[in-house]
């Protein structure tokens, strides 16, 4: 098939393109480099360097000609920076949405699958939280992933769109960016390590957060893309287990200091029975595992 990846030069964008192609699937990427990177991007596949939130939308729609499904990716992933600049991080996150799903029904485009995120549930009043939880937003990005959810469903509903909508929770793995707007917090502790530097934690490091390897992230865009039966569905993308900062610095044996406080869920954990039973998608790396093995390569 012939698949569309926006910010397919990103972290989770660029082992998804290498999926794709691994699987013989024709892939063209779509992304402005802004968090993502060259050196992530897949020389077998057709490369745009294009930022959908500026390009006009008749330039932009002849990238979606005889494309079967679009996994939309790029977002500007960082919940601070859209608190202090709201109206660039609508423009990175919502309007890009829009004009993708436009370039879809213009080109009849069949499917999507949606990159959305768990921060759309705030503080969730329950743990472990499925996709039926009230949505909370505590940032305007959060607001506007699930915004970019909310567009999905209406295309479907007035187009025909299909769609498929993945709530992320915590993704880590290789290619997690370690500079730029938006670095995880396994990010700064990986550097921190390299660096023989204390671990800085956030607040009191006793929030917890559930962690999803990003290659499981990939197998589930994968397996909601090309089953033709699984359509207009939403699913949490998580590992089922949380983890608390604390914890996972002691994983990486170095002192920490605190200091910065932020506004940040007190929990996250997914429930992912739906994408179980549904999609049929099970985590398989662990995050401790992992880590130890990370730590060895340094």
């Amino acid at each position: 098939m012939n698949c569309l990846v926006t910010g397919g030069a990103g972290f989770i964008g660029s082992h998804l393109v290498d999926e794709l192609i691994k699987l013989d699937h024709k892939v063209t990427i779509l992304d402005n480099l802004s968090t993502g990177s060259k050196e992530n991007i897949n020389p077998q596949a057709d490369f745009y360097n294009v930022d959908i939130s500026t390009v006009v939308q008749k330039e932009l729609n002849n990238y979606f000609k005889d494309i079967d499904i679009v996994f939309h990716l790029a977002a500007l992933p960082n919940v601070q920076y859209s608190i202090e600049y709201p109206l660039d991080s609508n423009k990175a996150n919502t309007d890009t949405t829009i004009k993708v799903l436009e370039c879809m029904r213009t080109n009849f485009v069949r499917k999507i699958v949606y990159s959305s995120s768990c921060s759309i549930y705030g503080n969730a009043k329950n743990i472990p939280t499925n996709e039926n939880e009230p949505i909370d937003p505590l940032s305007p990005y959060a607001l506007q992933k699930y915004i970019g959810e909310q567009y999905c469903y209406l295309y479907n509903k007035i187009f025909g769109l299909e769609y498929v909508i993945l709530r992320y929770f915590n993704v880590y793995g290789e290619r997690m960016s370690s500079t730029g707007s938006y670095v995880s917090v396994l990010s700064h502790f990986i550097r921190s390590m390299k660096n023989n530097q204390p671990l800085n934690i956030v607040n009191d490091g006793n929030q917890k957060r559930d962690f999803v390897y990003v290659k499981d992230v990939v197998n589930a865009n994968i397996i909601g893309a090309f089953n033709n039966q699984i359509t207009n569905h939403i699913f949490n993308i998580g590992n089922g287990k949380n983890y608390s900062i604390n914890t996972i610095a002691d994983w990486f044996e170095l002192p920490k200091q605190y200091g910065e406080h932020r506004l940040e869920p007190n929990e996250t954990l997914s429930d992912i029975t739906k994408a179980n039973f549904v999609l049929g998608w099970y985590p398989k790396q662990d995050l401790q595992s992992w880590i130890r093995v990370t730590k060895n390569n340094i």
